[in-house]
């Protein structure tokens, strides 16, 4: 049986100033691996304030290995209920949220690895990125055992 903090090998986090996440710009973690059999558990944590704008947070993602390979994702997570409520903890108005990206992942190499995550959000019938996605206080990258 794991403590939370038992479970947590890796957690970092970015603040972005004005709580505005520019577009294009990727907020990159840092990371050494060097158990390359046990599965873990890989979350972006974000921390979002009253004025996200959005209901939904489409991200792009990037896992470089220490070989030289990479993983590309672009993902979508929801980020309020229907009714506006946003999903993430906390009782202010600030809220926690710890979205998952990779479940139970096998580092194959041993090393340094870097991951780059930015935004993608775009107006409904717009090609360009919003420029400075707006709410957005803290994102963050952490990386946990399994149970």
């Amino acid at each position: 049986m794991f403590s939370c903090s038992d479970k947590i090998e890796f957690t970092k986090y970015k603040s972005l100033s004005n709580a505005s996440w520019e577009a294009n710009k990727n907020i990159s973690f840092e990371f050494e691996i060097s158990d390359t059999i046990s599965p873990k558990n890989l979350f972006i944590n974000l921390r979002n304030n009253k004025d996200y704008p959005y209901s939904n947070l489409y991200v792009i993602t990037e896992l470089n290995f220490p070989n030289g390979d990479k993983i590309i994702d672009t993902l979508q997570y929801e980020m309020a209920d229907n009714s506006g409520q946003f999903l993430g903890k906390g009782f202010t108005d600030i809220k926690e949220n710890k979205l998952f990206y990779k479940e139970e992942k096998v580092f194959p190499v041993s090393g340094k690895y870097v991951f780059n995550i930015r935004h993608a959000m775009r107006k409904n019938g717009e090609v360009n990125t919003i420029p400075f996605l707006q709410g957005v206080q803290d994102v963050g990258f952490s990386i946990e055992k399994t149970e």
